[in-house]
């Protein structure tokens, strides 16, 4: 049978493990969303920060257009997501700071 001191160690080891698994989040873990579901893809307003998603197969819905190919926002607060929050492209396709 253990000891009680032996007991009260692997209490507070465990307790330590619970702690900083706790405190890290869980890394490997965490969920991102992505921008679209499956079978769609994203479009951006031209001239603003909105967008959308489109089924894919169709062309973009009036006002919106493409993103630029290699920047591309994938999941929700990616590099691309946030760069396009505050850049869109005007009605030439070029990229411009956001109004």
């Amino acid at each position: 049978m253990p000891k009680p001191r032996s007991l009260q160690a692997l209490g507070i080891a465990l307790a330590g493990a619970t702690a900083a698994l706790a405190l890290t989040g869980c890394s490997g873990w965490e969920y991102q969303e992505d921008i679209c579901a499956g079978g769609e893809y994203p479009v951006l307003q031209v001239s603003g920060t909105g967008s959308a998603c489109e089924k894919s197969g169709d062309e973009p819905s009036q006002g919106y257009t493409r993103y630029p190919e290699g920047k591309v926002p994938k999941q929700v607060d990616d590099k691309w997501d946030v760069y396009w929050r505050t850049h869109t492209v005007d009605k030439k396709g070029n990229i411009i700071d956001a109004p």
